[in-house]
């Protein structure tokens, strides 16, 4: 069932700025007061909308991106800003000899929103982001734990009742295709589920991960209900009950995303 954001750009986008200014940036202050001149990097920018609130507060922005087709949405939908050298879009894998020549140790804030989940061979990912990180810098990192209800992001789905169907994607991978191939699903939206289940992350994975980089968790915030389901199912956020935090692999089931703040 394709959600209104998942179909216009637009709409996406204003979520964007408002997710970012209402939820991204009070957290992200949390350990970095942000001031203007400060550079910032979002990798997996989309349509560029969580960098606005980071460009009115007179940050210098950098978005990248894979999907050339969201860079243009992005070039035009900030077409203002990007004219005035207050943002920049690029198309580019950061992994690229030339990019990390150019901008390794430039940002006082890196963010991934809704990314690291998509992202293979995070062990390496992770710690080659804080290659881009000024001393004082921190990675930002937003995700829905793959153990919650809809972690396998199977809302996608253009069958409704499969997109509305909880924690199926946790079943072993042959019993999960099985199922959206008997639902009807179509083969582009299985394929991506599919790839989205081999690059799944928990919270106790992602931390391991982190500490493993050398890296420290500055600050943390995890949520019983998302942010986003705000505009997506009209849902108060709320944060998650505190002990539920502290409770390993149990925790996943019913946490629907966390916020990390992540420094050297």
């Amino acid at each position: 069932m394709a959600l209104k954001h998942h179909l216009d750009v637009k709409v996406r986008f204003d979520q964007q700025v408002d997710n970012s200014a209402s939820y991204i940036v009070p957290f992200i202050e949390h350990t970095a007061a942000l001031r203007p001149g400060m550079r910032v990097m979002e990798v997996g920018t989309g349509e560029g909308g969580v960098l606005v609130p980071f460009i009115n507060k007179g940050c210098w922005c950098l978005g990248v991106d894979l999907a050339p087709e969201r860079i243009e949405y992005a070039n035009e939908l900030l077409e203002p800003e990007v004219a005035a050298g207050k943002v920049k879009f690029q198309c580019i894998n950061i992994f690229e000899k030339d990019f990390y020549s150019q901008y390794k140790g430039s940002f006082d804030i890196i963010i991934l929103k809704d990314v690291i989940e998509h992202v293979p061979d995070q062990e390496k990912f992770i710690p080659y982001l804080a290659e881009f990180l000024s001393p004082a810098g921190i990675i930002f990192f937003g995700f829905p734990p793959w153990r919650m209800p809809f972690g396998g992001h199977q809302q996608v789905c253009r069958k409704k009742w499969l997109s509305v169907l909880p924690y199926y994607h946790i079943l072993p991978d042959f019993l999960y295709k099985s199922i959206l191939r008997a639902g009807g699903e179509h083969p582009v939206i299985i394929e991506e589920l599919m790839e989205i289940k081999s690059t799944r992350i928990s919270i106790g994975r992602f931390e391991s991960i982190v500490r493993q980089s050398g890296l420290n968790i500055k600050y943390k915030e995890h949520f019983l209900i998302n942010p986003i389901y705000k505009y997506k199912f009209g849902l108060k956020p709320k944060l998650q009950w505190k002990p539920i935090t502290f409770i390993p692999w149990f925790r996943d089931f019913l946490t629907t995303c966390v916020y990390y703040s992540v420094g050297k």
